[in-house]
């Protein structure tokens, strides 16, 4: 089984609808954006000059079935890159100038209890014995942890 690297982002109330946090992972910047309580996250570089992406300016597609008449859509799904204007959609990296060949890389994120990233005794113990640790006599006193909040998980 092939394990995908998880990143513990933020608590999801430290980025709310509309907002985004940029973060460093694996020497890589990716921006983490809240659309609408559903968050995405792509790597803050636009393939056209290197401009910071996830610094720029999020909006979304106007488009139009005849004159005079305007629709705006997917609001806030749309990423336009401070330095040259290039569009790129936040859900999928997809660019809209184009979207055949130009895209920034996009990464799964998914929103996970705070009590399911508490590794249980077991886990610690099994990569301890891989490492060649055993217990020792002495134990400290311990307390029982709960975490009630959920966090926002990137997977690179």
């Amino acid at each position: 089984m092939i394990r995908v690297p998880r990143h513990i982002i933020a608590p999801v109330s430290e980025i709310p609808p509309g907002g985004r946090l940029i973060v460093e992972l694996d020497n890589r910047s990716i921006g983490v954006f809240n659309v609408g309580g559903r968050f995405y996250a792509i790597r803050n570089t636009c393939p056209h000059a290197g401009g910071r992406l996830c610094e720029g300016r999020v909006s979304g597609l106007v488009t139009s079935e005849r004159p005079g008449e305007y629709r705006y859509r997917r609001v806030g799904e749309i990423i336009r890159c401070p330095w040259h204007g290039w569009e790129f959609d936040l859900t999928t990296g997809q660019s809209w100038f184009d979207p055949s060949r130009t895209r920034v890389r996009s990464y799964a994120t998914d929103v996970t209890a705070g009590s399911e990233l508490v590794p249980s005794g077991g886990e610690d113990n099994r990569d301890m014995n891989e490492a060649g640790y055993r217990p020792g006599p002495y134990r400290a006193e311990r307390y029982e942890v709960e975490v009630d909040r959920d966090y926002v998980v990137v997977h690179t």
